[in-house]
């Protein structure tokens, strides 16, 4: 799966939640977004986002189909009227139907560079947790800033990196729900995406 990027490799299988629609156009290229729902070992749905060149399907996926997107994890900033937030997309390079037998899929390679000071901290249930930033270069001078964390022993291994450290992370992409507390005092119900890391180590 490295293979699509070096440094980027993401598949994911399951149901589409919705029908695709039409995201935004760059150079005359329309791109389509959905959503996949992929479930857990542990029975749990993660609904995570995809972004579709249309030269990949000629016909467009729609809601109750089977779906697997190879492809690489993405991020950008997207301006709202709360300010810019980071949108992560998985961003396909090919795409085939899956079969019902099939189980479902969730798999991302990352190789790039800590960002920021990993965040090292403790539940109420004392399970470790490490949040860690990492930017992912792209051709082109881009890069891709993704969040991952991880947990327990991989946590404990996190928490000595520094920033500027090449790692290779392995793991799965995770929808979680959160709520935002606006400057109004209202409250906003929101989703974040983050790679929830099988393993972690130094290159």
């Amino acid at each position: 799966m490295m293979g699509i990027n070096e440094g980027n490799g993401a598949y994911i299988s399951g149901v589409v939640q919705s029908d695709a629609q039409l995201d935004h156009e760059i150079y005359g290229e329309a791109f389509y977004s959905l959503y996949l729902g992929v479930e857990r070992l542990s029975g749990v749905l993660d609904i995570l986002p995809v972004t579709l060149p249309a030269r990949l399907c000629p016909q467009l996926p729609r809601a109750g189909e089977r779906l697997g997107v190879y492809g690489q994890l993405r991020s950008y900033n997207k301006r709202t009227e709360t300010g810019n937030r980071l949108v992560i997309t998985v961003f396909a390079r090919d795409i085939r139907p899956a079969t019902p037998e099939e189980l479902p899929v969730n798999s991302i390679q990352l190789c790039g560079f800590i960002c920021k000071p990993v965040v090292y901290r403790r539940t109420p249930f004392m399970r470790e947790i490490g949040d860690m930033l990492v930017a992912v270069n792209r051709p082109y001078g881009k890069s891709d800033y993704l969040p991952c964390i991880a947990w327990g022993r991989n946590a404990v291994y996190a928490r000595e990196l520094q920033v500027g450290d090449r790692v290779r992370i392995e793991g799965r992409l995770q929808s979680r729900a959160y709520e935002k507390c606006l400057a109004d005092g209202s409250v906003m119900q929101r989703t974040a995406y983050e790679v929830s890391c099988s393993r972690v180590e130094r290159e």
